[in-house]
C-alpha cells in the first residue's frame, strides 16, 4: 500500500481554497478513481495524467488507484489540478519522495506529452497558498512571472513533468525543445479566453505614450471636460446626456488616462480578477493602469454583474474594478441589467448566489453613463427637427430608473460641437498630461485628509462621517439644503453634493469647501445650469 499527498488550489470566484490532493495505491485490479466533487474537466484529468506520466518516462502503477480531493464539500473545476494529481500518484508509487511533495503547492495543466500548460487564475491561487502558510509553489514556466508577484513565496516554473521529476529527485534537468523563432507558442493557447477581453480595453494598458488618447483632441465641451476632471479626482460616477456626435464616447475613452496609476495592492486585485477571467495578456503579469470596460448595450445582467453555469465568473463590473465602466447608449440596456448595478455601486462588491455556491467579487469602479435625450437624439437641439412625441421622450428617458440616477454624482448635458470649436478657433483644450497632474494632486490632498481611515477617495466617505468630521464652510451648504426642502435633492443626494464639493475644493487647493465649491457640486449633481459657476470654479485659484 502506498500513500502520498500534494496540494493545489480551487478557485471560487477570485478567491482560492487550498485543496489537498491525496493518492492511495492498493492491491487489486488496475483502476483510477477520482473523488471529491470534480467537474467534467477534472474527471478527464485521469487520462491526461496517465498519458503524461507514461510519456515522461515514468512507470504507471498497475494497482487500484484512488485520488481524493479534500475538502470534499468544495466543488472543484478546471485542469490546473493535473500537476498535483500526477505528483501525488508518483509519490504513492515511490517514484518521488512523498515528503518532498507534501509541502508543495502545484498548479498546472498537463498535456498528453508531459508538457505543463499555463492556466488562468495563477495569482489568486498563489495568494491563497501564501495565506495558508505555504512558501513553495510549482507553476507552468509561462506563469512564473505572475506567481512571482506574491512576496515571500518561492516559485518554481517548469515546462514539463520530466523537469519536475528531475528537480524533486536531484537528477539532471532535461532541456525542453524551444519554440522556433517567429512562431506562436502553442502552450499559450488556453491562457487567454478568445473574446473574453473584448470591450475591456486591457490591450491598451501597455500602449506607448504616443497611443494614449489625448483629452486635447476633444473639441469644445468645457463643462463636460470639467466634470470629467472632477469625476477622476473624487471617483464620482458620471452621466453624459447629449445628441449623437457631441463627443460623449471620446470623453469616456480618455477618462482612464487621467486617473493615477494603480497602487501595488490595487494592481494585485485587478490582476487577480483578469487572470481568473482569462484576459490577462501574456508577458504582462501585472496590470498597472486602471482598466476600461465598455460592454455593448445588448449585454445581459449576468454579463454585467457576473454569473454563468456552475461557479459564477466575473462580469463587466468586476473587470472594471479600480477602473472605468462605460455604458454607452445606456437607455438601450435592459432595465433589469441596469438596476442590478445598484448594489455594487454602493457596496464596491457584488455577491452572486448560485446552486454551486455563493461568490463575492470585487466591483469598485467609476461608472460613466452616456445616452441620447430621445430615440432620434435631436430632442435637445433647437430647430433640429425632433419628431419624437413627448410621451416617447418621457418613456425613453425613464429607462434610466430614479434609484440608479440617484447614485450618480455628476450629470452633464453635452452640447453639440460648434463650427468654431471644431475648427479650433477657440484654442486647443488641455492635454491629458496636464489634467492628470491636477487629478493626482487632488487625490493626494484627499488621501492626506483621509489618512488613518478606511477610505481613500471622497466618493467612498459615508455621509455621516462627512457631516460630522469634515463639514463644509459656514453657510456653504445653505443652497443645497434649500434644494433638499424643495424636493430637488434626496438625503443621499445631499451627501453626494458634499462629497463632490470636497473634490472641487481639492482641485482648487482649498482647505474646506466654500459656497462656490458647493454651487459647482449642485450644478454637476442636478444638471441645472447656475450661471457661470463651472467656469468661475475652473478659473479660481487657491
Amino acid at each position: 500500500m502506498g500513500f502520498a499527498r500534494a496540494c493545489s488550489v480551487a478557485l471560487v470566484g477570485v478567491e482560492g481554497v487550498l485543496v489537498e490532493v491525496q493518492a492511495d495505491l492498493e492491491p487489486g485490479v488496475a483502476a483510477f478513481t477520482l473523488v471529491g466533487l470534480p467537474d467534467k474537466t477534472l474527471i478527464e484529468s485521469r487520462d491526461r495524467v496517465r498519458a503524461a506520466v507514461v510519456n515522461s518516462g515514468a512507470q504507471w502503477p498497475q494497482k487500484k488507484l484512488t485520488v481524493g480531493l479534500s475538502p470534499a464539500s468544495v466543488p472543484k473545476s478546471g485542469a490546473h489540478f493535473d500537476l498535483a494529481v500526477a505528483a501525488a500518484v508518483l509519490g504513492a508509487a515511490e517514484v518521488l519522495d512523498p515528503g518532498a511533495i507534501a509541502d508543495l503547492v502545484l498548479i498546472g495543466e498537463l498535456g498528453l506529452d508531459g508538457r505543463v500548460r499555463p492556466v488562468r487564475g495563477i495569482l489568486p491561487a498563489v495568494l491563497a497558498a501564501a495565506e495558508a502558510g505555504y512558501r513553495q509553489v510549482v507553476v507552468p514556466e509561462q506563469c512564473a512571472g505572475e506567481a512571482g508577484l506574491v512576496p515571500e513565496v518561492s516559485v518554481l516554473g517548469v515546462r514539463s513533468l520530466r523537469q519536475l521529476i528531475a528537480v524533486l529527485t536531484d537528477g539532471a534537468v532535461p532541456e525542453e525543445e524551444p519554440v522556433p523563432a517567429g512562431r506562436p507558442d502553442p502552450m499559450l493557447a488556453g491562457l487567454v479566453v478568445p473574446g473574453a477581453g473584448l470591450g475591456t480595453g486591457l490591450a491598451r494598458a501597455g500602449a506607448e505614450a504616443a497611443e494614449v488618447p489625448d483629452l486635447g483632441d476633444v473639441a469644445g465641451q468645457h463643462r463636460a471636460r470639467r466634470a470629467l476632471e472632477v469625476a477622476a479626482a473624487g471617483g464620482h460616477h458620471l452621466f453624459l446626456s447629449g445628441p449623437p456626435g457631441a463627443g460623449k464616447t471620446m470623453l469616456a475613452e480618455r477618462l482612464p488616462w487621467i486617473l493615477p496609476p494603480l497602487t501595488r495592492q490595487d494592481s494585485l486585485e485587478v490582476t487577480a480578477v483578469h487572470s481568473v477571467a482569462g484576459i490577462l495578456p501574456p508577458g504582462e503579469p501585472l496590470v498597472a493602469r486602471p482598466p476600461y470596460c465598455a460592454p455593448h448595450h445588448s449585454a445581459t445582467m449576468q454579463s454585467l454583474v457576473g454569473g454563468g453555469a456552475g461557479i459564477p465568473r466575473p462580469g463587466a463590473v468586476s473587470l472594471a474594478h479600480r477602473g472605468v465602466l462605460f455604458l454607452d447608449e445606456a437607455a438601450e440596456f435592459a432595465g433589469k441589467a441596469l438596476d442590478a448595478l445598484r448594489q455594487p455601486l454602493e457596496a464596491g462588491h457584488v455577491v452572486i448566489a448560485r446552486a454551486a455556491g455563493v461568490v463575492r467579487l470585487p466591483a469598485r469602479f467609476l461608472m460613466v453613463l452616456a445616452a441620447n435625450p430621445c430615440p432620434c437624439g435631436r430632442h435637445s437641439l433647437l430647430g433640429a427637427g425632433c419628431e419624437c412625441p413627448p410621451s416617447v421622450v418621457r418613456r425613453y428617458q425613464a429607462r434610466l430608473s430614479g434609484p440608479l440616477l440617484d447614485r450618480v454624482d455628476l450629470r452633464v448635458d453635452v452640447e453639440p460641437v460648434t463650427r468654431s470649436d471644431l475648427l479650433g478657433r477657440g484654442g486647443r483644450g488641455e492635454s491629458t498630461t496636464a489634467v492628470a497632474a491636477r487629478v493626482r494632486e487632488a487625490r493626494e490632498r484627499a488621501a492626506a485628509r483621509l489618512a488613518q481611515t478606511p477610505w481613500r477617495l471622497n466618493s467612498e466617505v459615508p455621509g455621516h462621517e462627512l457631516r460630522t468630521r469634515w463639514p463644509a464652510g459656514a453657510g456653504a451648504m445653505a443652497q443645497a439644503e434649500r434644494d433638499m426642502e424643495r424636493g430637488l435633492l434626496t438625503a443621499r443626494g445631499l451627501d453626494r453634493v458634499l462629497r463632490v464639493a470636497w473634490t472641487v475644493a481639492d482641485l482648487r487647493g482649498r482647505e474646506r469647501p466654500d459656497t462656490l465649491d458647493v454651487a459647482v457640486a449642485l450644478e454637476l449633481r442636478t444638471g441645472i445650469a447656475r450661471g457661470a459657476v463651472l467656469a468661475a470654479s475652473a478659473e479660481a485659484g487657491p
